[in-house]
């Protein structure tokens, strides 16, 4: 007869997330994982598989702790102010969680940009071209930029994103906000 858990599987997994996202997946070890969630190994395999699958769930645990920003995003009839917004957001949401150091997607993004890891680098890719993807709906709003303008201002907000998230985990309130701020006079 199995053995019912001694755990909830939630509250372990959303310790697991907070030590990814604060230590990255190749900085957190297996030991850490145990010493942080209050379980040991065999239990971390058992319901989570491996340290990848661990790490997989607690992607999905974070991206349902901030799917209401991106379905806020994703229904904004702004334009290029839903964009602004979002960058807003994705600065707040993080903090709100109770982390301050990014966002934990667009940090996996960057540890895994060279990583041989198919599985996590299909979702990054799948997320970060999504958000593109985003962005061009919204700034196609504006009839009177074509198509190649479109595209570029699009590959202009990724990277400022991507460099949102980064600084977000060293500036300060004042200097994020002048970051955002300038980011969309050019847009």
């Amino acid at each position: 007869m199995a053995r019912s858990k001694q755990y909830n599987e939630q509250e372990v997994l959303e310790k697991a997330m907070s030590l990814f996202w604060r230590n990255g997946y190749e900085n957190t070890s297996v030991r850490m994982l145990e010493k942080e969630m209050g379980i040991n190994q065999f239990s971390i395999y058992a319901s989570f598989g491996s340290k990848q699958g661990l790490f997989l769930e607690s992607l999905k645990c974070y991206k349902s702790k901030v799917n209401c920003m991106f379905e806020k995003f994703k229904n904004g009839t702004n334009g290029i102010d839903d964009i602004k917004e979002f960058f807003y957001d994705s600065v707040q949401i993080p903090i709100e969680i109770g982390n301050y150091k990014g966002c934990f997607l667009t940090n996996t993004y960057n540890e895994f940009a060279e990583a041989e890891d198919q599985m996590i680098n299909t979702q990054m890719v799948e997320f970060m071209d999504g958000i593109k993807q985003l962005f061009i709906e919204k700034i196609q709003t504006d009839k009177s930029k074509d198509e190649q303008t479109v595209l570029k201002q699009a590959n202009y907000l990724l990277l400022a994103k991507h460099g949102l998230a980064a600084a977000s985990r060293v500036n300060d309130k004042q200097e994020i906000e002048d970051y955002i701020e300038l980011t969309f006079k050019s847009i």
